[in-house]
């Protein structure tokens, strides 16, 4: 099918129009109070802060107890293994001590509040429940990593390097573009979670994947993180600013007429798919302003579409859902180019 599409600079228009195009919690309100079947589930989230323990070291014998003392978090996180006998505990201690990494660790332990993160770790943990009742909650710890790694997650232990999230006034920032460092803030912390978690029920195809398996499999993603983060904004869920969510929401049909028009959906070379719901800065094929992984966010509201039409269908019923045609076609999903853009 051809559909014949005119792409002009977008933002112009977009903002114009941000209050009504972007979703924040305001606009979430109705959701923003805990459903009380939520509430009732019973959570137990005691995050352990290493960051105190760590900088208590001053040699490396010190570093060596404090691998013994947290085993599990050695093996997983620090990935002691894969060290010869002594090197891991040396390089704790020259850490431990370096006075930038203190300067940095003490920013991160004032932006980060245990109690306040305690909070937010368990009303994440009650919503995840409420959907996914056989979910165990893992141990959770706090740590900085001296930016070698953000998140570790897995069903035995949840590690946050504080860290990376301290925001643009950290004496240290991790050493990524632009467009990602702008993610790596207190308020995406749970968010980047919420993601990682969502892996492990997220389904998806593992032969002959097209490119809107990728974008359906990413959309699947995003909603895991909007139902069980549900007073967070469209932005901080996918790391758009709140100019691309209204640019993006506003030519939403522009988007899907260039990807039909473009014969991309059932595409399968790995360099376009990964053009198109990929990291990137932009994605000057459609637009100069269009942000890199427009594709994840089309599949976004592919499943939103999706799960309005089918009421019935649960969390747990569309993350094992791997038929990404299937969601497609169900969904009726046909956005189209607004007029007055013409």
């Amino acid at each position: 099918m051809h559909i014949p599409v005119r792409m002009r600079p977008w933002l112009a228009v977009a903002l114009s129009l941000t209050m009504l195009a972007l979703p924040n919690c305001t606009s979430k309100t109705e959701k923003c109070e805990l459903n009380p079947e939520v509430a009732k589930i019973a959570v137990s989230v005691q995050v352990e802060r290493l960051e105190k323990p760590y900088f208590q070291i001053k040699t490396p014998a010190d570093a060596e107890q404090f691998i013994k003392q947290h085993p599990l978090f050695a093996r997983q996180f620090l990935q002691s293994s894969q060290y010869p006998p002594g090197m891991l505990g040396a390089t704790l201690a020259r850490l431990a001590t370096n006075t930038e990494l203190r300067k940095l660790g003490y920013q991160a332990d004032t932006t980060f509040q245990t109690d306040k993160l305690n909070v937010e770790l368990k009303q994440l943990f009650q919503h995840i429940k409420y959907y996914f009742p056989d979910f165990q909650i893992p141990p959770v710890k706090t740590f900085v990593s001296g930016l070698s790694q953000d998140l570790s997650v897995s069903d035995s232990l949840l590690v946050i390097s504080t860290d990376f999230f301290i925001g643009p006034k950290a004496a240290w920032r991790p050493k990524v573009p632009q467009y990602i460092l702008r993610r790596y803030t207190k308020p995406h912390a749970l968010p980047m979670v919420a993601l990682s978690i969502s892996s492990k029920y997220n389904q998806k195809q593992t032969t002959n994947q097209t490119m809107l398996g990728e974008m359906v499999q990413f959309g699947k993603a995003l909603y895991f993180a909007e139902k069980v983060l549900p007073c967070t904004p469209d932005s901080l869920l996918i790391g758009y600013t709140n100019k691309e969510i209204a640019g993006v929401a506003f030519n939403e049909g522009k988007i899907w007429a260039y990807f039909i028009e473009k014969n991309l959906l059932y595409n399968t070379a790995p360099f376009t798919i990964q053009k198109y719901v990929g990291e990137r800065p932009n994605i000057p094929e459609i637009d100069k302003t269009c942000p890199g992984r427009v594709g994840a966010w089309v599949g976004w509201q592919i499943v939103r579409k999706y799960m309005a039409e089918h009421p019935n269908v649960t969390l747990k019923q569309l993350m094992a859902e791997k038929n990404a045609q299937h969601i497609l076609n169900d969904s009726k999903y046909r956005p189209k180019p607004r007029r007055a853009e013409r």
